[in-house]
């Protein structure tokens, strides 16, 4: 980097500082130190073990204190104005797109505490299970993320995916509902209200009532994938020769069975991407495009008044026809036009970003390893960790590589490419050479610590709440 860009890459990461600290109210000067103490973090493996880091100056009690008033509860009248505060630093961090849209992801993540009796609000929980036979389930919390997905130019084609908002799915809910309440406020938004706002998610936001409060924003366009079982419909068009009958108006037209391929029709479009693997691997990507595919609808969402396109992703190598199952991608809303099948496909591809900033987050961020009853202090350090990651990707143009002794790839590649692993690994030198926005701390004296003989009250023990129990009822007989 020339002394310009290194000029203007600590200018930008000296203003998001400055944001987030401006940002935060309760103990900021604690909480920006936790953050630095946590995206420097090399040893640490439990929450405790971040006041040994040098970057945080105060001791195990500050560093409580800190996470349990970083926020309010979501009931206090100040919460969503300390959360768009926030909202608007991180937003800040992403640099234009050169494309005419931007891109969103959105997906769960699991959070399992399969053994905190004390906690609230537990449920079973989808949980991978590598023993094969085991049920993929646990006990505990589940987190919906929204994220922003930086042009690759910008990252280099590095799985960078900057977290905008990360709240809890209550039992009561289904993670889909949690996503619409936080996408309707990133769309209301002004911060990215100038360009088209494409958004990608998995099969598991293909249902109706998501896909049907997406499609109420002119300005966005969804790509979810969908189960290989679900059948569509086409757009049923009336000849205008023929006479109109009486009855309901006909909407849906043949049947497209997605595991069927006889009732499949010819696509409307198809396009071949050849592309090569990092192994040298050469592979080509077909992508068929059905326009104008009708799903069924409900009583709160018509889906009939929303045609969407239908994708079809197949990836063929050389020596045989398809390596993998064939991945089908539903593209829904007003202004979808505007985007090709490449795009479309390039737009789902990236994704799979945001499982690189889940698992980062759980093995180097201590994502789910603080081990709190209270369900409000899990949520604040669950915000802390997706800030301490946007802290690095706002360092990414300044961290140097520094490779360890057995890392000799590092040292013989000069165009190796920055990773959240390896700005983490030189964030502390970054911040003792720009300096930190907190003041030296001084100890007001020592506490007395409890009374002797005083003896807390036990705390409450919640039960596994189960979500679809249908109650018993019992066989009333006839007098």
């Amino acid at each position: 980097m020339t002394k310009n860009e290194t000029a203007t890459s600590v200018e930008e990461f000296l203003v998001w500082r400055s944001n987030l600290f401006q940002g935060l109210k309760a103990r900021k000067e604690t909480i920006i130190e936790l953050l630095d103490a946590l995206s420097s973090n090399q040893q640490a493996h439990s929450v405790v073990e971040l006041s040994l880091n040098p970057l945080f100056r105060r001791d195990y009690n500050s560093l409580y204190r800190g996470i349990q008033e970083f926020l309010p509860t979501q009931t206090d009248p100040n919460y969503e104005q300390r959360i768009e505060t926030l909202f608007s630093a991180v937003s800040r961090t992403i640099p234009p797109t050169s494309k005419h849209y931007n891109l969103f992801g959105i997906d769960t993540t699991p959070c399992p505490r399969p053994f905190a009796e004390t906690l609230a609000d537990k449920t079973f929980i989808h949980y991978p299970n590598p023993i094969k036979g085991n049920k993929p389930i646990n006990i505990g919390h589940c987190y919906s993320v929204v994220c922003a997905l930086p042009d690759q130019i910008d990252t280099e084609k590095v799985p960078w995916a900057v977290p905008l908002s990360g709240e809890l799915v209550p039992s009561k809910h289904k993670g889909v509902n949690q996503g619409n309440q936080q996408l309707k406020k990133i769309w209301q938004s002004s911060l990215f209200s100038d360009k088209l706002s494409v958004l990608v998610a998995d099969s598991d936001y293909s249902q109706k009532d998501f896909i049907g409060e997406q499609v109420k924003h002119e300005d966005v366009v969804t790509i979810t994938r969908v189960r290989s079982d679900r059948v569509f419909y086409r757009q049923f068009i009336r000849d205008p020769n023929q006479a109109k009958t009486s009855g309901h108006p006909r909407w849906y037209g043949d049947k497209f069975d997605l595991k069927d391929d006889q009732t499949w029709t010819e696509p409307d479009e198809v396009h071949h991407v050849p592309f090569t693997t990092k192994k040298g691997r050469q592979l080509t990507v077909t992508i068929s495009g059905w326009k104008q595919m009708l799903m069924r609808g409900t009583k709160n969402y018509k889906m009939n008044n929303h045609p969407f396109t239908l994708l079809q992703i197949v990836v063929r190598a050389q020596e045989r026809n398809s390596i993998w199952k064939p991945m089908w991608l539903i593209v829904i809303g007003s202004r979808r036009d505007e985007l090709s099948l490449v795009d479309c496909y390039q737009c789902y591809r990236q994704r799979y970003d945001m499982e690189h900033l889940f698992r980062f987050g759980k093995q180097r961020l201590l994502m789910t390893s603080y081990l709190t009853p209270d369900v409000h202090h899990e949520e604040n350090w669950f915000k802390l960790t997706l800030l301490s990651y946007v802290n690095l990707w706002a360092a990414r143009k300044l961290a140097v590589v520094l490779p360890r002794d057995w890392e000799q790839y590092l040292k013989t590649n000069k165009s190796i490419k920055i990773t959240p692993s390896l700005v983490q690994r030189d964030f502390s030198r970054i911040i003792t050479t720009l300096g930190t926005f907190a003041k030296f701390p001084k100890r007001r004296g020592f506490s007395s610590g409890r009374i002797k003989g005083y003896k807390k009250a036990p705390r409450t023990r919640h039960d596994v709440i189960k979500k679809g129990s249908k109650k018993s009822t019992e066989n009333l007989k006839a007098p």
